[in-house]
């Protein structure tokens, strides 16, 4: 019998998987301080890497994690940047997005993160918290109390200063590793360059002058393209006379960064000098069509924009970075925190941060559009990649004097990246500051714009299980539209209401309330996920009253458009109504056809509603086939998912009728105590696993189950479907 691979078994030394980012050139030194830390990591739960800015850091942390997790048995390790979140409430969503953590309930998201990693044995790295301190400290403290298993290996320039934190100062490089540092970066530059007996003796200089600061050796190697090592040395040398008096010993490690930062500034163009400013405003990545927009102009024409990044990427002032052939940007913080402190000197920080919120306004908006298309997976990666910044325009919005119906407008334009991809409790957190500001009342865009914040709201809420507050947001939109006759926002807000009798079980009123929103929706002439998605709940409600024709009839149409434009997300819902209906007719290759395609689509998405309820009624399918065990699993995953989906199966009597009939069965086929045993060996699949294994690609750490009787089992003659894609996460809206 094979023996399940646990992460205690995980071969010492071998690499954990996780999210640490690529080396894009060498790493140099620190050998000893490598295996220092990992030492230190074995002797302490929460080990703190701490040093001045620039000397490498984050670089260290991000290469001795992987071995120093894998040297303990950790069976992953992820790392989170916080570097680019200014809001302390932020910070749990962040750590969530690093864990690809999906949640639907309405739970505290620390809950979730307490819940989640108590169950894991992890080595997070969480980056860049100094300027989050006060919110990071106690975090870790309450997940390290919840999470045995876990270790945290911390970065920045401060400790935490919590019970139990060891501190793991890191020095700048010695002089040797400094001195091959500075080669390595500048053979980037100039092939060939190399150090000897004509150039060694100005660049142990040069470093020396730098402290063997890692950062401050980069930006002054990106400057070989113009100076040589002695004449780089000449003018760094007056520099340091010049700003410290003439001092030429030990100079403090903070103001020797600073210097060489503002060396590298000063021997900048104009229009370098330029660009590092106006690029301060992006928090953590950005592509270069944002930096063109939102940088250019006053001094700086967009067509220049390129050539001026690139010398500041030849200066190591700006990195590039590229993943799956796509190229983006980003400042490291020391850096971005030098052209920030210039900008505001400018007076131009205002028009910049609104040239940013109206960037990102853009790209939001053209991604909403974008959602009903062939490019939805796409769309999703792309919000992803830009939350950060999405995340620093919301914050500008709602902060800013005037500003709070764009603020509005663009936390519920959001709302396909909110529900769609798993990110409900951050959206709540956006739409419900969003609406809780005292915006501009007046008719037009600004109440409109207050009217989508309020039914995403609501649809999140309903999303979560979240009935109350739910209501009320969506009641709250209905009553206004109508009294400013905004036919689209009614529209939205009936569908809603609609979607609260289906969550209730009140089937006939459910049936009404979308009827009547698909019949606005025609009349305005709306055509989008959030339309046929409420005629897949149409089809839902009317199955449940026992007319499985016509629920067929609504989801082939939706089948039909949804191919027609490419639409995938929606989609998996539709497919799932028809592979109800092809097991009902006994047709379980059909059936299971289609249950693989919800996977796959609901696995692109992160879309843990549609996955559980996917993975509900393959059990369905599986237990028909004949295997009693597998389906048993399979119910056994299912019931570790639904935790973070919200109430198992929506506590609803219409959707908890064909689970409990296939666990009824299961359990006559197996007995009680292999019965128990399969699900006790589905509930320690992680959910990633479950999909995998749903889906027949299960590797060698697919748990050891004895397979179940493949005894004939014909389908189950009933009339309600085995769940509902509509709560908690089915619809979506535009």
């Amino acid at each position: 019998m094979r023996r399940e691979l646990r992460p205690a078994d995980r071969p010492e030394g071998s690499t954990p998987p996780g999210n640490l980012p690529l080396e894009l050139n060498r790493f140099v030194g620190r050998a000893a301080e490598l295996a220092e830390l990992t030492r230190a990591l074995e002797a302490a739960r929460l080990v703190t890497v701490t040093g001045a800015g620039g000397v490498g850091k984050s670089r260290f942390a991000a290469r001795a994690a992987a071995p120093a997790a894998g040297h303990l048995g950790c069976d992953a390790v992820r790392r989170v940047d916080l570097a680019a979140v200014r809001e302390p409430n932020v910070v749990e969503y962040a750590l969530a997005a690093a864990l690809e953590l999906t949640d639907h309930t309405s739970r505290p998201q620390r809950e979730v993160l307490m819940d989640h990693l108590g169950q894991r044995q992890l080595l997070l790295v969480i980056d860049g918290f100094e300027h989050l301190v006060d919110a990071c400290a106690p975090l870790v403290t309450e997940l390290l109390g919840a999470a045995p298993d876990l270790r945290i290996l911390a970065v920045g320039r401060r400790p935490l200063s919590v019970e139990g934190e060891r501190i793991f100062p890191l020095a700048p490089l010695d002089t040797a590793d400094a001195a091959d540092l500075f080669a390595d970066r500048a053979a980037a530059l100039l092939p060939g360059f190399a150090l000897d007996d004509g150039n060694r003796t100005d660049v142990v200089e040069v470093c020396e002058r730098l402290d063997c600061l890692p950062l401050a050796v980069e930006l002054a190697a990106g400057r070989l393209r113009a100076l040589s090592p002695a004449d780089l040395l000449g003018r760094l040398d007056d520099r340091f006379r010049l700003l410290t008096g003439g001092t030429r010993g030990a100079l403090p490690r903070h103001q020797t960064l600073r210097t060489a930062i503002g060396w590298s500034h000063e021997l900048c163009t104009a229009q370098e000098r330029l660009l590092w400013a106006r690029l301060s405003v992006f928090f953590g990545q950005f592509d270069l069509d944002a930096a063109e927009y939102i940088c250019s102009g006053d001094g700086l024409h967009a067509d220049a924009v390129l050539d001026v990044l690139s010398e500041l990427i030849a200066q190591s002032v700006v990195i590039r970075e590229e993943a799956d052939s796509v190229v983006r940007y980003r400042m490291l913080d020391t850096v971005r925190a030098y052209g920030a402190d210039w900008l505001e000197v400018s007076g131009d920080t205002s028009r910049m941060r609104r040239r940013h919120r109206d960037w990102y306004m853009g790209l939001a908006t053209w991604c909403e559009l974008d959602w009903f298309s062939p490019r939805q997976a796409r769309v999703a990666a792309q919000i992803g990649a830009e939350l950060p910044n999405l995340r620093a325009a919301l914050e500008f919005c709602l902060t800013e004097p005037g500003e709070t119906h764009l603020g509005q407008y663009l936390a519920g334009t959001l709302w396909f990246y909110w529900a769609g991809c798993g990110h409900l409790s951050e959206g709540r957190h956006w739409l419900e500051r969003s609406v809780e500001l005292d915006g501009e009342t007046e008719d037009g865009d600004y109440a409109r714009s207050r009217l989508k914040a309020l039914w995403v709201l609501g649809y999140v809420a309903i999303l979560q299980g979240d009935t109350v507050p739910a209501l009320a947001a969506i009641q709250e939109c209905r009553d206004e539209a109508e009294r400013i006759g905004d036919a689209t926002a009614v529209a939205y807000a009936v569908h809603r209401r609609g979607c609260l009798a289906l969550v209730t079980d009140d089937m006939p009123r459910a049936e009404e309330l979308l009827r009547t929103a698909l019949a606005g929706y025609r009349e305005i002439g709306e055509l989008n996920s959030s339309v046929l998605m409420g005629q897949v709940e149409l089809a839902m409600a009317v199955a449940f009253q026992g007319d499985l024709a016509a629920a067929v009839e609504l989801c082939e149409d939706v089948r039909l458009v949804c191919e027609d434009h490419g639409e995938r997300w929606t989609l998996a819902y539709a497919l799932y109504v028809l592979a109800y209906a092809e097991w009902t007719k006994g047709d379980l290759v059909r059936a299971r056809q289609l249950l693989r395609e919800c996977l796959v689509i609901g696995d692109t998405f992160h879309d843990l509603l549609g996955t559980v309820l996917t993975i509900e009624l393959l059990a369905l399918v599986t237990l028909t086939e004949g295997d009693a065990g597998e389906a048993a699993l399979l119910q056994g995953a299912a019931g570790r998912i639904w935790p973070s989906v919200g109430l198992p199966l929506f506590g609803s009597a219409h959707y908890n009728a064909p689970h409990e009939r296939c666990a009824s069965d299961a359990r006559a086929i197996l007995g009680d105590a292999r019965f128990e045993s399969f699900v006790a060996a589905g509930a320690r699949l992680e959910p990633g696993e479950a999909v995998q294994r749903a889906l027949g690609r299960a590797t060698a750490s697919r748990p050891a189950v004895v397979p179940g009787p493949r005894t004939a089992h014909p389908a189950p003659e009933t009339r309600e479907p085995a769940a509902s894609p509509t709560v908690h996460g089915g619809e979506t809206t535009g």
